[in-house]
């Protein structure tokens, strides 16, 4: 008993610092939602461009970061299975740390901080896409290093913890931003407050590098880099030494069974992985993230209000997330799943009808909160669960990346594509803002389908166990 309690504390220590890369990748994600205005004053409309080009620049300024993303989300998998989670989580937090300083300061070794003007747009870019990068590996390597380091009864709580870090990030940083916005007018924000709000990021940065020295590899990573007494003495603090001798030889088991190729175990673990994330993102949850003060502005809300409401949805996500943490290891993934797909479905759509039929105010508010509960409370978790315990030991740092990578592309698509819909005069005089909120619905009927119909259950299983369904 006192060896399973002992090995339960140092899973969640672990866990813990890992989820500070979760916390990191909803910081830097969602940083973004309040400074959107401010980036379109201070570094689009100096160019003096037609709508459309405006919008579309405007678009990619906002989902930039999500370029580093995708490349993060390669370049993750390559270092995971090269080096070990470990040393990538902490390259990880590196570049957070550059992109918090020079996105605040894209003038940074040109001119004196703050003496810089829309000329420094392509700086700026360039720094939010070193943080993407960072975003990029987080959102792989952490929710891997929890899988990987867990025992099979906890693992599914555990790396909910990561996505509720996530989501807590996400919380904070719309605090910081409402404080910051409160500090000053729309004049200072547009010119000073926005590059506060990317600093505070080195706060978050900083303790996440340092906490990394103090946590160990994974015992499957060292079992693939040939140091099975390492992970053996791993697992033994985790697991207890009886329990530990049985998954070391599991593990040296699948290892040994399979090369290390992409597609050795076949093409459908490696679709079925991507397309879990792929209708993540498609779904909409990033526009909420990144454009809800632009939401509620279009509702009507003034800037202080928007920033206000926006602070809600952060606390509904968080009691979203804390409510998955106590349900994950006893209802199916696949139930969650479909419930939650259910109900995106419906706020996404209810959403869109209140556009346009101008039913705005509180009932509109109520579906973008039952949108942000849904979501958060199946899909935020549930599909980073899937992708990280799915794919088997010795392809699981290729697979991951892909699927990550792929995640991020469809993040950016939505992204970029959102402010293209919804500024549009055209689409705007027929639909008054709806259109893109009925696509995302019809997303979520796809994602339904594809669940029932593809998804396997793993809910309980270990990972070793996992992959014998692939063997399949």
């Amino acid at each position: 008993m006192k060896n399973k309690h002992s090995g339960t504390v140092h899973a969640l220590l672990y866990t813990l610092i890992a989820t500070l890369g979760g916390l990191l990748f909803g910081y830097d994600t969602a940083v973004i939602s309040g400074t959107v205005r401010a980036l379109e004053v201070f570094f689009i409309q100096p160019y003096g461009l037609s709508e459309n080009a405006a919008n579309s620049l405007l678009g990619r300024v906002v989902s930039s970061a999500l370029l580093g993303c995708i490349f993060g989300g390669f370049l993750g998998g390559f270092l995971s299975t090269k080096f070990g989670r470990k040393k990538g989580l902490i390259f990880a937090a590196v570049l957070f740390l550059i992109s918090a300083i020079g996105s605040a300061i894209p003038e940074l070794f040109f001119l004196p901080p703050g003496k810089g003007n829309h000329l420094f747009l392509n700086a700026f870019v360039i720094y939010r896409v070193i943080g993407g990068i960072g975003v990029g590996m987080a959102s792989l390597l952490s929710p891997m290093y929890i899988a990987e380091i867990s025992p099979a009864h906890l693992r599914g709580r555990l790396v909910t913890l990561n996505n509720f870090a996530v989501i807590w990030g996400v919380l904070v940083v719309y605090f910081v931003n409402y404080g910051i916005a409160l500090q000053g007018d729309d004049a200072w924000l547009n010119q000073v407050g926005w590059r506060w709000m990317f600093a505070s990021e080195i706060i978050p940065a900083g303790l996440f590098l340092i906490c990394l020295i103090f946590i160990p590899e994974t015992p499957r990573y060292l079992v693939m880099s040939g140091n099975p007494e390492k992970a053996f003495n791993i697992l033994a603090k985790i697991n207890g030494p009886n329990a530990a001798g049985r998954i070391l030889n599991e593990i040296n088991s699948t290892i040994a069974q399979k090369s290390g190729r992409l597609f050795s175990y076949g093409y459908k673990v490696i679709i079925t992985g991507t397309l879990v994330a792929v209708f993540q993102q498609i779904t909409g949850i990033n526009v909420v993230v990144y454009y809800a003060p632009e939401i509620f502005r279009n509702m009507g809300a003034k800037t202080d209000t928007a920033f206000l409401q926006t602070v809600v949805i952060g606390i509904i996500n968080v009691l979203a997330s804390i409510a998955a943490l106590f349900v994950v290891d006893k209802i199916k993934r696949k139930t969650m799943l479909m419930i939650g797909t259910l109900g995106i479905t419906f706020f996404m759509f209810a959403l869109g009808f209140s556009f346009y039929f101008q039913k705005l105010g509180l009932p509109a508010i109520i579906f973008v909160i039952g949108y942000a509960f849904f979501f958060q409370g199946t899909w935020g978790c549930v599909a980073w669960i899937l992708i990280s315990e799915m794919y088997p030991n010795i392809i699981r740092g290729r697979a991951m990346g892909v699927s990550v990578a792929i995640l991020w592309i469809s993040n950016y698509i939505v992204s970029w594509t959102f402010p293209i819909m919804d500024k549009s005069t055209f689409l705007t005089n027929l639909f008054n803002k709806a259109f893109s909120y009925w696509i995302y619905g019809a997303m979520g009927l796809l994602a339904f389908l594809f669940i029932w119909k593809m998804v396997p259950e793993t809910k309980g299983k270990t990972l070793e166990e996992i992959e014998n369904y692939w063997k399949k």
